[in-house]
């Protein structure tokens, strides 16, 4: 199989959206489309969509089950792709990634094999008020299960962790810190080497919700020091149905498997079955194969325009688009903290968010309204729902002056 390279490949220095969005074919067959949903679910490049299309014309076979040339072929490329995951995250070593469905099966599986198995009635996780529901739901189902306390640290005045009451509420039997890196509803960042820190002090792990993160800004799990990460391939120009799970060896090779059945046992009798070691143990079953040589041709894809460089123009354009939203009279941006990154979540006086949505679709603006799968959060702050604008590689200034306009439009409209 040759997979194919991006068309910007050689770029460096500032990124150009106008020749970004030439990667992306779903701009030259939606003429004019404004897309500000990335958080949702960003683009994906041609080189994702064709290098799928060819791994399935070319070399498609099952792996790590066949002698025959095309499964090894093929096992190659999934493997391949790991690689470039641990890369991509700078984890130790290739076994310290696991294939999943996304962000929220990692989260899952974390919490039903490490957590199943080490978390005791009387032991707490925390987790923060800006976490998306996926980062909360699983800790809900298991502390029915076992009986352990969930434990919430609150956002401050601003919108981002009150990192003292954070603080204050690590106790002895604190067993996890569950947080997210990016928050989804309003782009505040976390700061998570001190969150590292501050658990790891008190004897806690450390999960990361990095979904919102990955797509944004070099991500170095050594670094941050944290013990599990999570992105999903789908808002990192990748497929849908793939992601990612980091996990510190000593810790994925001491927890039990979470399902069983094939390419995750060494042997099985009627008696007992052997596992793998991990990432095996925890893949059960024919993996999404095209899905893991998706995201790695996206990862690849984002290496080239360079990560820095995309953490550069989001930023920027972050900041271009708080200063043109902030001066509209009857537009409230939702608070983030100290620092916003890649999401302009917002209010418009008197008109619904779902209306916003709907006015902004008529002039070729993709957004959400919603509670952004953040319905803790958002009822926190006061507010039934939000319209949402999250950027991409391929969004500029243009596209955010094209979200004011039509803004300004649905405003003329309900003021009829």
């Amino acid at each position: 199989m040759t997979l194919l390279t991006p068309a910007h490949s050689a770029r460096r220095g500032p990124l150009d959206p106008r020749a970004i969005r030439r990667d992306f074919p779903i701009f030259e067959r939606n003429p004019g489309l404004v897309f500000l949903d990335s958080g949702a679910s960003a683009q994906k490049p041609a080189a994702v969509i064709d290098g799928v299309a060819e791994y399935y014309r070319s070399d498609y076979a099952n792996v790590h089950r066949g002698v025959y040339r095309l499964s090894a072929r093929s096992t190659e490329l999934y493997e391949q792709a790991r690689e470039k995951v641990r890369r991509f995250l700078n984890a130790r070593q290739a076994s310290e990634i696991v294939f999943v469905r996304g962000g929220t099966e990692g989260i899952n599986l974390v919490a039903n094999s490490w957590g199943a198995s080490m978390l005791r009635p009387g032991d707490e996780v925390l987790i923060s008020e800006l976490e998306h529901h996926s980062n909360i739901v699983p800790w809900q189902l298991l502390r029915d299960r076992i009986g352990f306390a969930l434990v919430v640290a609150p956002i401050n005045a601003t919108g981002g962790l009150d990192l003292a009451a954070f603080e204050a509420r690590l106790g002895p039997r604190t067993r996890l810190v569950a947080v997210t890196h990016h928050a989804n509803a309003t782009g505040a960042l976390l700061p998570v080497e001190t969150i590292a820190r501050l658990a790891h002090a008190r004897g806690a792990k450390l999960l990361i919700d990095g979904c919102q993160a990955a797509p944004r800004l070099p991500v170095d799990v050594q670094a941050i020091d944290c013990d599990f990460y999570v992105f999903s391939g789908h808002k990192t120009y990748g497929p849908t149905g793939i992601g990612a799970l980091y996990g510190r060896k000593e810790l994925l090779d001491a927890m039990p498997p979470w399902q069983g059945g094939g390419d995750m046992i060494l042997n099985v009798t009627f008696e007992k079955t052997t596992f793998q070691d991990p990432p095996s143990r925890f893949e059960a079953g024919t993996p999404d194969i095209s899905g893991a040589i998706g995201l790695g041709i996206a990862v690849d894809y984002m290496e080239a325009l360079g990560r820095e460089a995309i953490l550069a123009h989001e930023e920027a354009l972050t900041d271009y688009g708080v200063d043109r939203l902030s001066r509209m009279a009857g537009v409230r941006l939702v608070g983030a903290g100290q620092r916003r990154l890649g999401i302009l979540s917002f209010q418009v006086d008197g008109i619904h968010p779902h209306d916003v949505a709907t006015v902004l679709d008529q002039h070729k603006v993709a957004v959400r309204a919603g509670h952004h799968c953040a319905q803790p959060l958002i009822d926190k702050l006061g507010l039934g729902a939000t319209t949402r604008a999250s950027l991409g590689v391929y969004n500029d200034e243009s596209d955010i002056d094209a979200l004011a306009e039509a803004v300004a439009a649905a405003q003329k409209m309900f003021r009829r």
